[in-house]
């Protein structure tokens, strides 16, 4: 016990690992129209060769009577084409209710669900929204895993989704 407790004291025992995160912010722009309706809106990483590395978040109307909402979710064409037709929803960690205009962030840690562990490489997060009686968008930011020190991509929806940040921490 008289070993340890210098080791202790120095930090070498007592150290956590501290593991990569990624930080998404992503905007709802207001839009002005006669009949407004939220976005439904599907966060995800796929690898270059558009398999699925991790399915991260799933904006829809959880409210609806009899799951009504769920019917919805194939608007979001590209999510339901690699994912969605293939899970059950509600997805624990996952998925969650539509989100008004603003500004909305959502965070993950390496090694915690949903965003597991990814293998060292390229890899691109992916952010399409649709909306009913409005339109759809897709809108890709690349990046490479883990990284090497911190940084932040940004981007910018053209109509359903405004302005988005992609913040990665090694």
């Amino acid at each position: 016990m008289r070993r340890l407790i210098p080791l202790l004291c120095s930090g070498l025992l007592a150290t956590p690992a501290l593991a990569a995160e990624l930080k998404l912010d992503i905007e709802v722009p207001r839009l002005n129209v006669a009949e407004y309706h939220r976005p439904y809106v599907a966060v995800w990483i796929e690898k270059p060769d558009n398999s699925v590395a991790a399915n991260l978040a799933v904006w829809y109307d959880t409210k609806m009577r009899n799951d009504e909402g769920t019917k919805w979710l194939k608007d979001m064409r590209q999510w339901w084409r690699r994912i969605g037709r293939d899970v059950a929803v509600p997805i624990d960690g996952v998925t969650s209710a539509t989100r008004a205009p603003g500004m909305h962030s959502i965070s993950f840690v390496e090694g915690k669900s949903p965003l597991g562990k990814l293998a060292a490489g390229e890899y691109r997060l992916q952010i399409e929204a649709a909306r009913e009686a409005g339109g759809r968008e897709l809108v890709t930011i690349p990046f490479q895993w883990p990284p090497k020190q911190a940084l932040v991509e940004k981007a910018k929806g053209e109509h359903e989704l405004g302005a988005l940040s992609l913040e990665l921490k090694p």
